[in-house]
């Protein structure tokens, strides 16, 4: 198993196709390769993912449905998008600087998976954009 604490796992209708594409636009690693189309691990960042085929009940988003998001660290958003786009993600949010400290971006992938990618750019106590600290 994949050392991260949280590991997402995503459905894909070809596992082979979303490894190759996920590696390219969003710059993962497939770490471990469970038969031909079965499942793959990947690596992202200090992170994981798991790429699942379709069997059984387990699919991927309908069009116009979103039931989840996975958010991912990177150290450049501009540059993760432009690589991101140029593979044929399609782009849901352009990168903006929030008041919470954060640059993001939201993309669309091949089977239609949201995520949001991330920049930290200050340390901002929650306090002055609405947040509350809980601990």
């Amino acid at each position: 198993m994949p050392a991260a604490a949280v590991v997402p796992i995503l459905t894909y209708p070809d596992v082979r196709e979303a490894v190759a594409w996920l590696s390219a636009a969003f710059g993962f690693a497939e770490r471990i390769r469970i038969g031909e189309n079965h499942r793959a691990q990947m690596r992202c960042g200090d992170g994981a993912l798991i790429v699942a085929d379709v069997a059984k009940d387990r699919r991927p988003p309908r069009p116009g449905e979103v039931t989840h998001a996975v958010m991912v660290r990177v150290d450049d958003v501009r540059a993760h998008c432009e690589k991101a786009r140029a593979h044929g993600a399609r782009i849901l949010l352009e990168p903006v600087d929030f008041e919470f400290g954060e640059r993001q971006y939201q993309a669309e992938d091949l089977a239609g998976h949201h995520w949001t990618f991330s920049e930290t750019l200050d340390d901002v106590a929650p306090e002055t954009w609405g947040g509350e600290p809980v601990i």
